[in-house]
């Protein structure tokens, strides 16, 4: 692909014509439910912070990592997810973490594996775009058990030759080292979704991630990249389902 054809291709605001409004309806919800959560501070970064919604003393523990391509949105837009687990006793950490530019992408991954040192506890992770990227990377991590990885990326290179690249100033030999298609597996349970009406190339990146790892992978029909979530939030939703699936492994 040329540039602007790639830069399209990666483009999933511009592909979803009401992505503002459902966004802004993420927002309205989030800010309902977060006043039900802990604040807990794991670095000294300022989005260093954890939102933390415990279900019941020792239940068990869902990560959440937020996407907008490693420099868009915040924990705070995302927290209208943790209805789906919540209403299945499962407790929900949403992770912040430092955008690009200002922190480069081999510190952003650093940070998500600061948090999971600091809430110290077993844990199925899972995110969304550039949270499922980062999922995939924190699969190594010795307090995860599984992961979730929705709508992600996993191979960087189409990324460096994007628009995306001017915040995260990636390399080849970062695309190498920080794509996790690249990555040795980890052995531990992995489910790969994405919607069926998302962007072709990040249908191909799940399916490619998938095939690599031998992961399973769950197309969801009629989802675009922002309407998959609603099937996390909602606690019949498939994405509920596959995370409580995880905990019990």
């Amino acid at each position: 692909m040329d540039r602007p054809t790639l830069d399209a291709a990666y483009n999933n605001g511009a592909a979803v014509a009401n992505s503002a409004q459902i966004v802004a309806d993420w927002q309205v919800r989030s800010d309902r439910l977060r006043s039900s959560a802990s604040e807990l501070r794991y670095g000294t970064a300022e989005r260093n912070r954890i939102d933390l919604f415990e279900a019941a003393p020792g239940a068990p523990l869902f990560v959440f990592i937020h996407g907008g391509y490693w420099q868009m949105r915040a924990k705070e837009n995302f927290a209208f997810l943790a209805a789906g687990p919540l209403a299945h006793g499962i407790g929900v950490a949403l992770v912040g973490y430092t955008l690009a530019p200002q922190k480069r992408l081999d510190g952003i991954v650093a940070e998500i594996g600061a948090a999971l040192d600091f809430l110290a506890r077993d844990c199925v992770v899972s995110g969304w775009s550039a949270g499922g990227h980062l999922t995939a990377m924190a699969m190594d991590h010795p307090r995860v058990r599984g992961g979730l990885a929705i709508s992600g990326i996993y191979d960087l290179e189409p990324i460096r030759l994007s628009y995306i690249n001017d915040k995260l100033g990636l390399d080849e030999d970062a695309v190498r080292r920080l794509s996790p298609v690249h990555r040795p597996s980890s052995g531990k349970p992995l489910v790969i979704a994405y919607g069926t009406s998302e962007l072709p190339e990040l249908q191909r990146q799940s399916q490619l991630y998938a095939s690599a790892r031998n992961a399973r992978l769950e197309p969801l029909p009629g989802h675009d990249h922002f309407t998959i979530l609603e099937e996390l939030a909602a606690p019949s939703g498939r994405l509920t389902a596959l995370a409580r699936t995880l905990m019990d492994g």
